[in-house]
This record gives structure tokens, sequence and C-alpha cells, in this order.
């Protein structure tokens, strides 16, 4: 048996279709019963929509692979997807469902690693780019090192980020599957083409809002640290909460009508 070349792959129509699952699921009444948000942040900090509830108020609207949130005085339009792992291949699949829901604006925060010196935990980068080292971006674009943002939700984060009183840098982040094969031979190659930060979820959002012709962008707040060629984590994580914070509530001041 033959097999198509592996980065040939996104040119060939796929047996499955977004729009097809999510009236399966549908009909079985899997789906939460509301109206779907236009606007999506994606979460990767658990339990952030109830502890933000006071500044944030939400509501549970069901589930989908994780828990997903709508938010109030957003007349419907904002949610939050929360609590569903981690990763491009998650966030890939969230993401084709609640586009063929009706989402057409995707945001994502995650924590992450800083590849760079100058920054430190808690400090918020919104990512205009991707280096594409996992596996799923493959499946949607021809080969290529980067996959990008889309430029005025990326410009429209930041202005937020800056308005809650966070400092927002714009640069490329560095996409992997596997964070424990991160070598010291790719952290000096990232460096030197000035990619700021380390994660595993990006790249797999911007490839399916390129194809599906959806807006997105995303933010990592600084974690932990590669940038000296060995793992350094803070002592005091107070300043990554609030950092986490500000971008949970800036994005829901863009994506909010």
């Amino acid at each position: 048996m033959s097999f198509p070349n592996y980065p040939d792959k996104h040119r060939l129509a796929s047996l499955l279709n977004p729009e097809d699952i999510v009236g399966y699921r549908r009909r079985l009444g899997r789906l939460p019963k509301i109206r779907f948000p236009e606007g999506i942040l994606f979460c990767l900090e658990r339990g952030m929509p109830r502890r933000m509830r006071r500044r944030a108020p939400v509501r549970k609207a069901g589930s989908m692979l994780g828990d997903l949130y709508q938010v109030k005085n957003s007349r419907e339009r904002v949610g939050v997807m929360t609590d569903f792992g981690g990763g491009a291949p998650i966030v890939a699949e969230l993401a084709e469902e609640l586009i063929a829901l009706g989402a057409s604006r995707l945001l994502l925060m995650t924590w992450g690693g800083a590849l760079q010196p100058g920054l430190a935990a808690g400090d918020i980068v919104i990512c205009d780019r991707a280096v594409r080292d996992e596996g799923t971006s493959h499946h949607y674009l021809p080969p290529g090192r980067y996959v990008e943002a889309s430029p005025e939700l990326v410009e429209s984060f930041a202005a937020a980020i800056l308005t809650r009183g966070g400092r927002g840098m714009i640069g490329p982040t560095w996409t992997t599957d596997a964070p424990y094969r991160e070598t010291a031979g790719e952290v000096r190659m990232y460096q030197s083409e000035g990619v700021m930060t380390v994660e595993m979820e990006i790249a797999g959002l911007y490839a399916v809002s390129r194809v599906r012709n959806v807006q997105a962008a995303a933010a990592v707040v600084i974690m932990d640290s590669l940038a000296d060629l060995r793992w350094t984590v803070p002592e005091d994580l107070d300043r990554i909460y609030r950092g986490l914070e500000t971008v949970y509530l800036a994005g829901i001041d863009v994506l909010s009508p």
C-alpha cells in the first residue's frame, strides 16, 4: 500500500469535515444548546474563568472536549474554552469545530518558556508568527518554517494588554510537540532568529485559521526560561499569575462587541 507524501497532505480532500461532526453531535444532543460565540478565547490556564468571574462574569455553557463558558456582558458573542488539555492537535480540533459553529475570531493564551535573555517570568509576548516544529500545521499548509497570525488581531491584543496595565511585546514563538526534547542547538538557532518563546499550541491554531479564513492571535506569558541553555524557574509565581490575568481580561476586551 502506498501513501501520499506527508508534506503534500494539505493538498488532499479530507474524508471528515467539522460541519459533519458538529451536525452529528447536535443530533445526539452532545452540543451545548446555546448561540455559539463569534469570538473564542482559548485559555490554557485551568480554572481561570471561575477565578476571574467577579471581574469578567461568565456562565458555563457546557462541554465540548473541554469546558465552554459564555461571557455574560458580551451579548453571547464571546466564549472562553478551557480545561481541554494542551498541545496543537486538541487546539486545532476545537478550533475546527468552533469555526464550523460560527466562530470567526480566535485568541489563545498560554504560558511558555523564554528563549531570549531579556525576558522574565510574567512578561507577555504576543506572537505574530510561529515556528512550525509540530505536526498539526503540516496537515494544513505547504512546508514552511513559520505560520503567521492575523496582524490586525495581534495589534488589537497588544493594545488591550497595554490598556489593562500590561506590557506586551510582539514577536515570534517556537511551537513544539516535544518539550522534553528541546536541545541547546535549537535554542541557540532560534535565539539567533529572534524567536522569543517556546510553547505547544500556537502554530496549530494559526494553521487552522489560515485554511479556514478566520482571524487568530495568541499571547504567551513567560513561566520559565531556556535562555541560558538550562531550565530555570522563578521562586515567586505572583508575577506570572498577574500576567495571565491581564491577558485573560485583555482577550475578552478584544473579542467583545
